[in-house]
């Protein structure tokens, strides 16, 4: 008989929702991880750190009330790491807390050390002591993460030339930085240290950024950005970085040179897989670390399951602990609905973006008819209390129908406001839904009602002249 029903392995977002799951269905559960990384990289140097991080950045810059009180106006002149870094910790050890704590409140094992497979049913925990000892499961989760890619031909010392692990652990903020890579990881970092004042460029091989969101709510940010004084390097590729007593310069392969404090990369994440042995197990991963799974997030040892960054896009906190939790009931028995398709979508940069849905460009691709609704939040009551100008919402609509295509949002809430309309989408609602509803006044939630009223106006006008 094997020691546990369920092993994990992390205890990240999804290792943890599967390793909780499991045990309130009454199955015998641990979970294997580092004692430094418990709660994953979720929470040390990933999703939790990187958020509070731009909480302090907007509380001590001062930047969001910038509109109301003056360009010149600051919480505090001269912001130091420690300042940035105190808030961070905080959290941080809060969170780990209550992980730990609803780990032991359900009775999961905890083991301190790093796992690899012995065979598809054992796993060696190696502890911190160095000792080991097998532990036998029936299933497995795997939930081990992910960690910076790094080039190979890059020497990252994680003080001048770093990636997003080490950014967390700055000295000092920066003049001025190079960030290559215009990925959500890149975009949040470079408004986080703009709105600090860094002077920061931003280099990128594509010939735009974000591509995945809305193009007018790219075009706000890009628009934003600059105006922080961000210089974006578009269709460039760095051929070097250079260290130097002095700072860092960047050699871009179209002979370009630029100089700065530090340079980050963020040039993707690379699957935590390569010390698991999966080969013992019958397992494989690709070049990226990531392992292949199928709806169930079942690998191709059916006992086996993988979920979270390991298993690739879209590699969302969010959604891990929705893969973790349905893994665990499908390996139980238990019958689990199939995770919706309406999967919201968070990027931090300053101002926030949210979006659920199709974009404008891709209905128009697939010859989808769409109309557009519109509220920006320089129209709202709530915008002008809270000093945002910049944000917007918007609306596609299909006119055949009128239900709801893709909602998009731009500025202050986005990430909160955007489950409303993922809730009317889910639900199959309509756009007159939320003309007839009543928002509480005055709030930034009113923005659907106005874009909607938007929306429909523009409907009218179009049956008007058909008719």
């Amino acid at each position: 008989m094997p020691d546990y029903d369920m092993l994990v392995l992390g205890s990240g977002p999804g290792g943890q929702k599967a390793a909780i799951a499991a045990a309130k269905l009454g199955r015998r559960v641990a979970v294997v991880d580092r004692p430094d990384m418990v709660g994953g990289v979720s929470i040390h140097t990933g999703t939790i750190p990187s958020k509070t991080l731009r909480e302090a950045v907007l509380y001590l810059t001062g930047l969001t009330q910038r509109d109301l009180y003056g360009q010149s106006y600051r919480l505090k002149e001269d912001i130091t790491v420690a300042d940035l870094t105190a808030r961070t910790q905080h959290v941080v050890g809060r969170e780990v807390d209550v992980v730990r704590s609803q780990l032991s409140r359900n009775h999961v094992a905890l083991f301190s050390g790093t796992g690899r497979f012995v065979d598809p049913h054992t796993v060696a925990l190696r502890e911190v002591t160095g000792h080991e000892r097998l532990i036998g499961a029936e299933h497995i989760v795997i939930a081990t993460g992910t960690r910076p890619a790094r080039p190979g031909s890059v020497e990252f010392d994680g003080r001048t030339i770093m990636d997003s692990d080490n950014v967390l652990a700055l000295e000092r903020v920066p003049r001025s930085m190079v960030i290559v890579g215009a990925g959500v990881i890149g975009m949040e970092y470079a408004s986080m240290f703009a709105a600090l004042g860094s002077r920061v460029t931003v280099v990128e091989k594509r010939a735009g950024m974000l591509d995945m969101c809305d193009v007018e709510v790219v075009e706000s940010l890009k628009y934003h950005l600059r105006d922080l004084a961000v210089t974006f390097r578009f269709g460039e590729t760095v051929a070097a970085v250079e260290r130097h007593p002095r700072g860092a310069l960047t050699v871009l392969e179209s002979g370009k040179k630029i100089p700065a404090d530090a340079v980050m990369y963020s040039a993707g994440r690379q699957g935590l897989t390569d010390d698991l042995d999966l080969g013992k197990a019958g397992l494989s991963a690709d070049a990226r670390g990531r392992i292949r799974v199928d709806e169930h997030y079942r690998t191709q040892v059916p006992h086996i399951y993988a979920v979270g960054d390991v298993i690739g896009y879209p590699a969302l906190a969010a959604t891990s602990m929705e893969q973790g939790r349905a893994a665990a009931y499908h390996a139980c028995g238990e019958p689990v609905g199939r995770m919706h398709n309406l999967q919201p979508i968070g990027i931090y940069t300053i101002p926030e973006i949210s979006f659920v849905g199709r974009t404008e460009d891709q209905l128009t691709e697939d010859r989808v008819p769409f109309e557009v609704g519109i509220s920006r939040y320089r129209e709202l009551a709530r915008g002008q209390i809270v000093g945002d100008s910049h944000g917007m919402l918007k609306l596609l609509v299909s006119p055949e129908d009128r239900t709801l295509l893709g909602v998009h949002c731009f500025g202050s809430g986005a990430t909160e406001l955007i489950h409303i309309g993922q809730s009317v989408m889910g639900c199959g609602g309509t756009v007159d839904y939320l003309v007839n509803a009543v928002f509480n006044y005055p709030t930034l939630a009113e923005s659907y009602k106005v874009a909607a009223l938007d929306a429909t106006n523009k409907l009218r006008q179009i049956d008007r002249i058909a008719d």
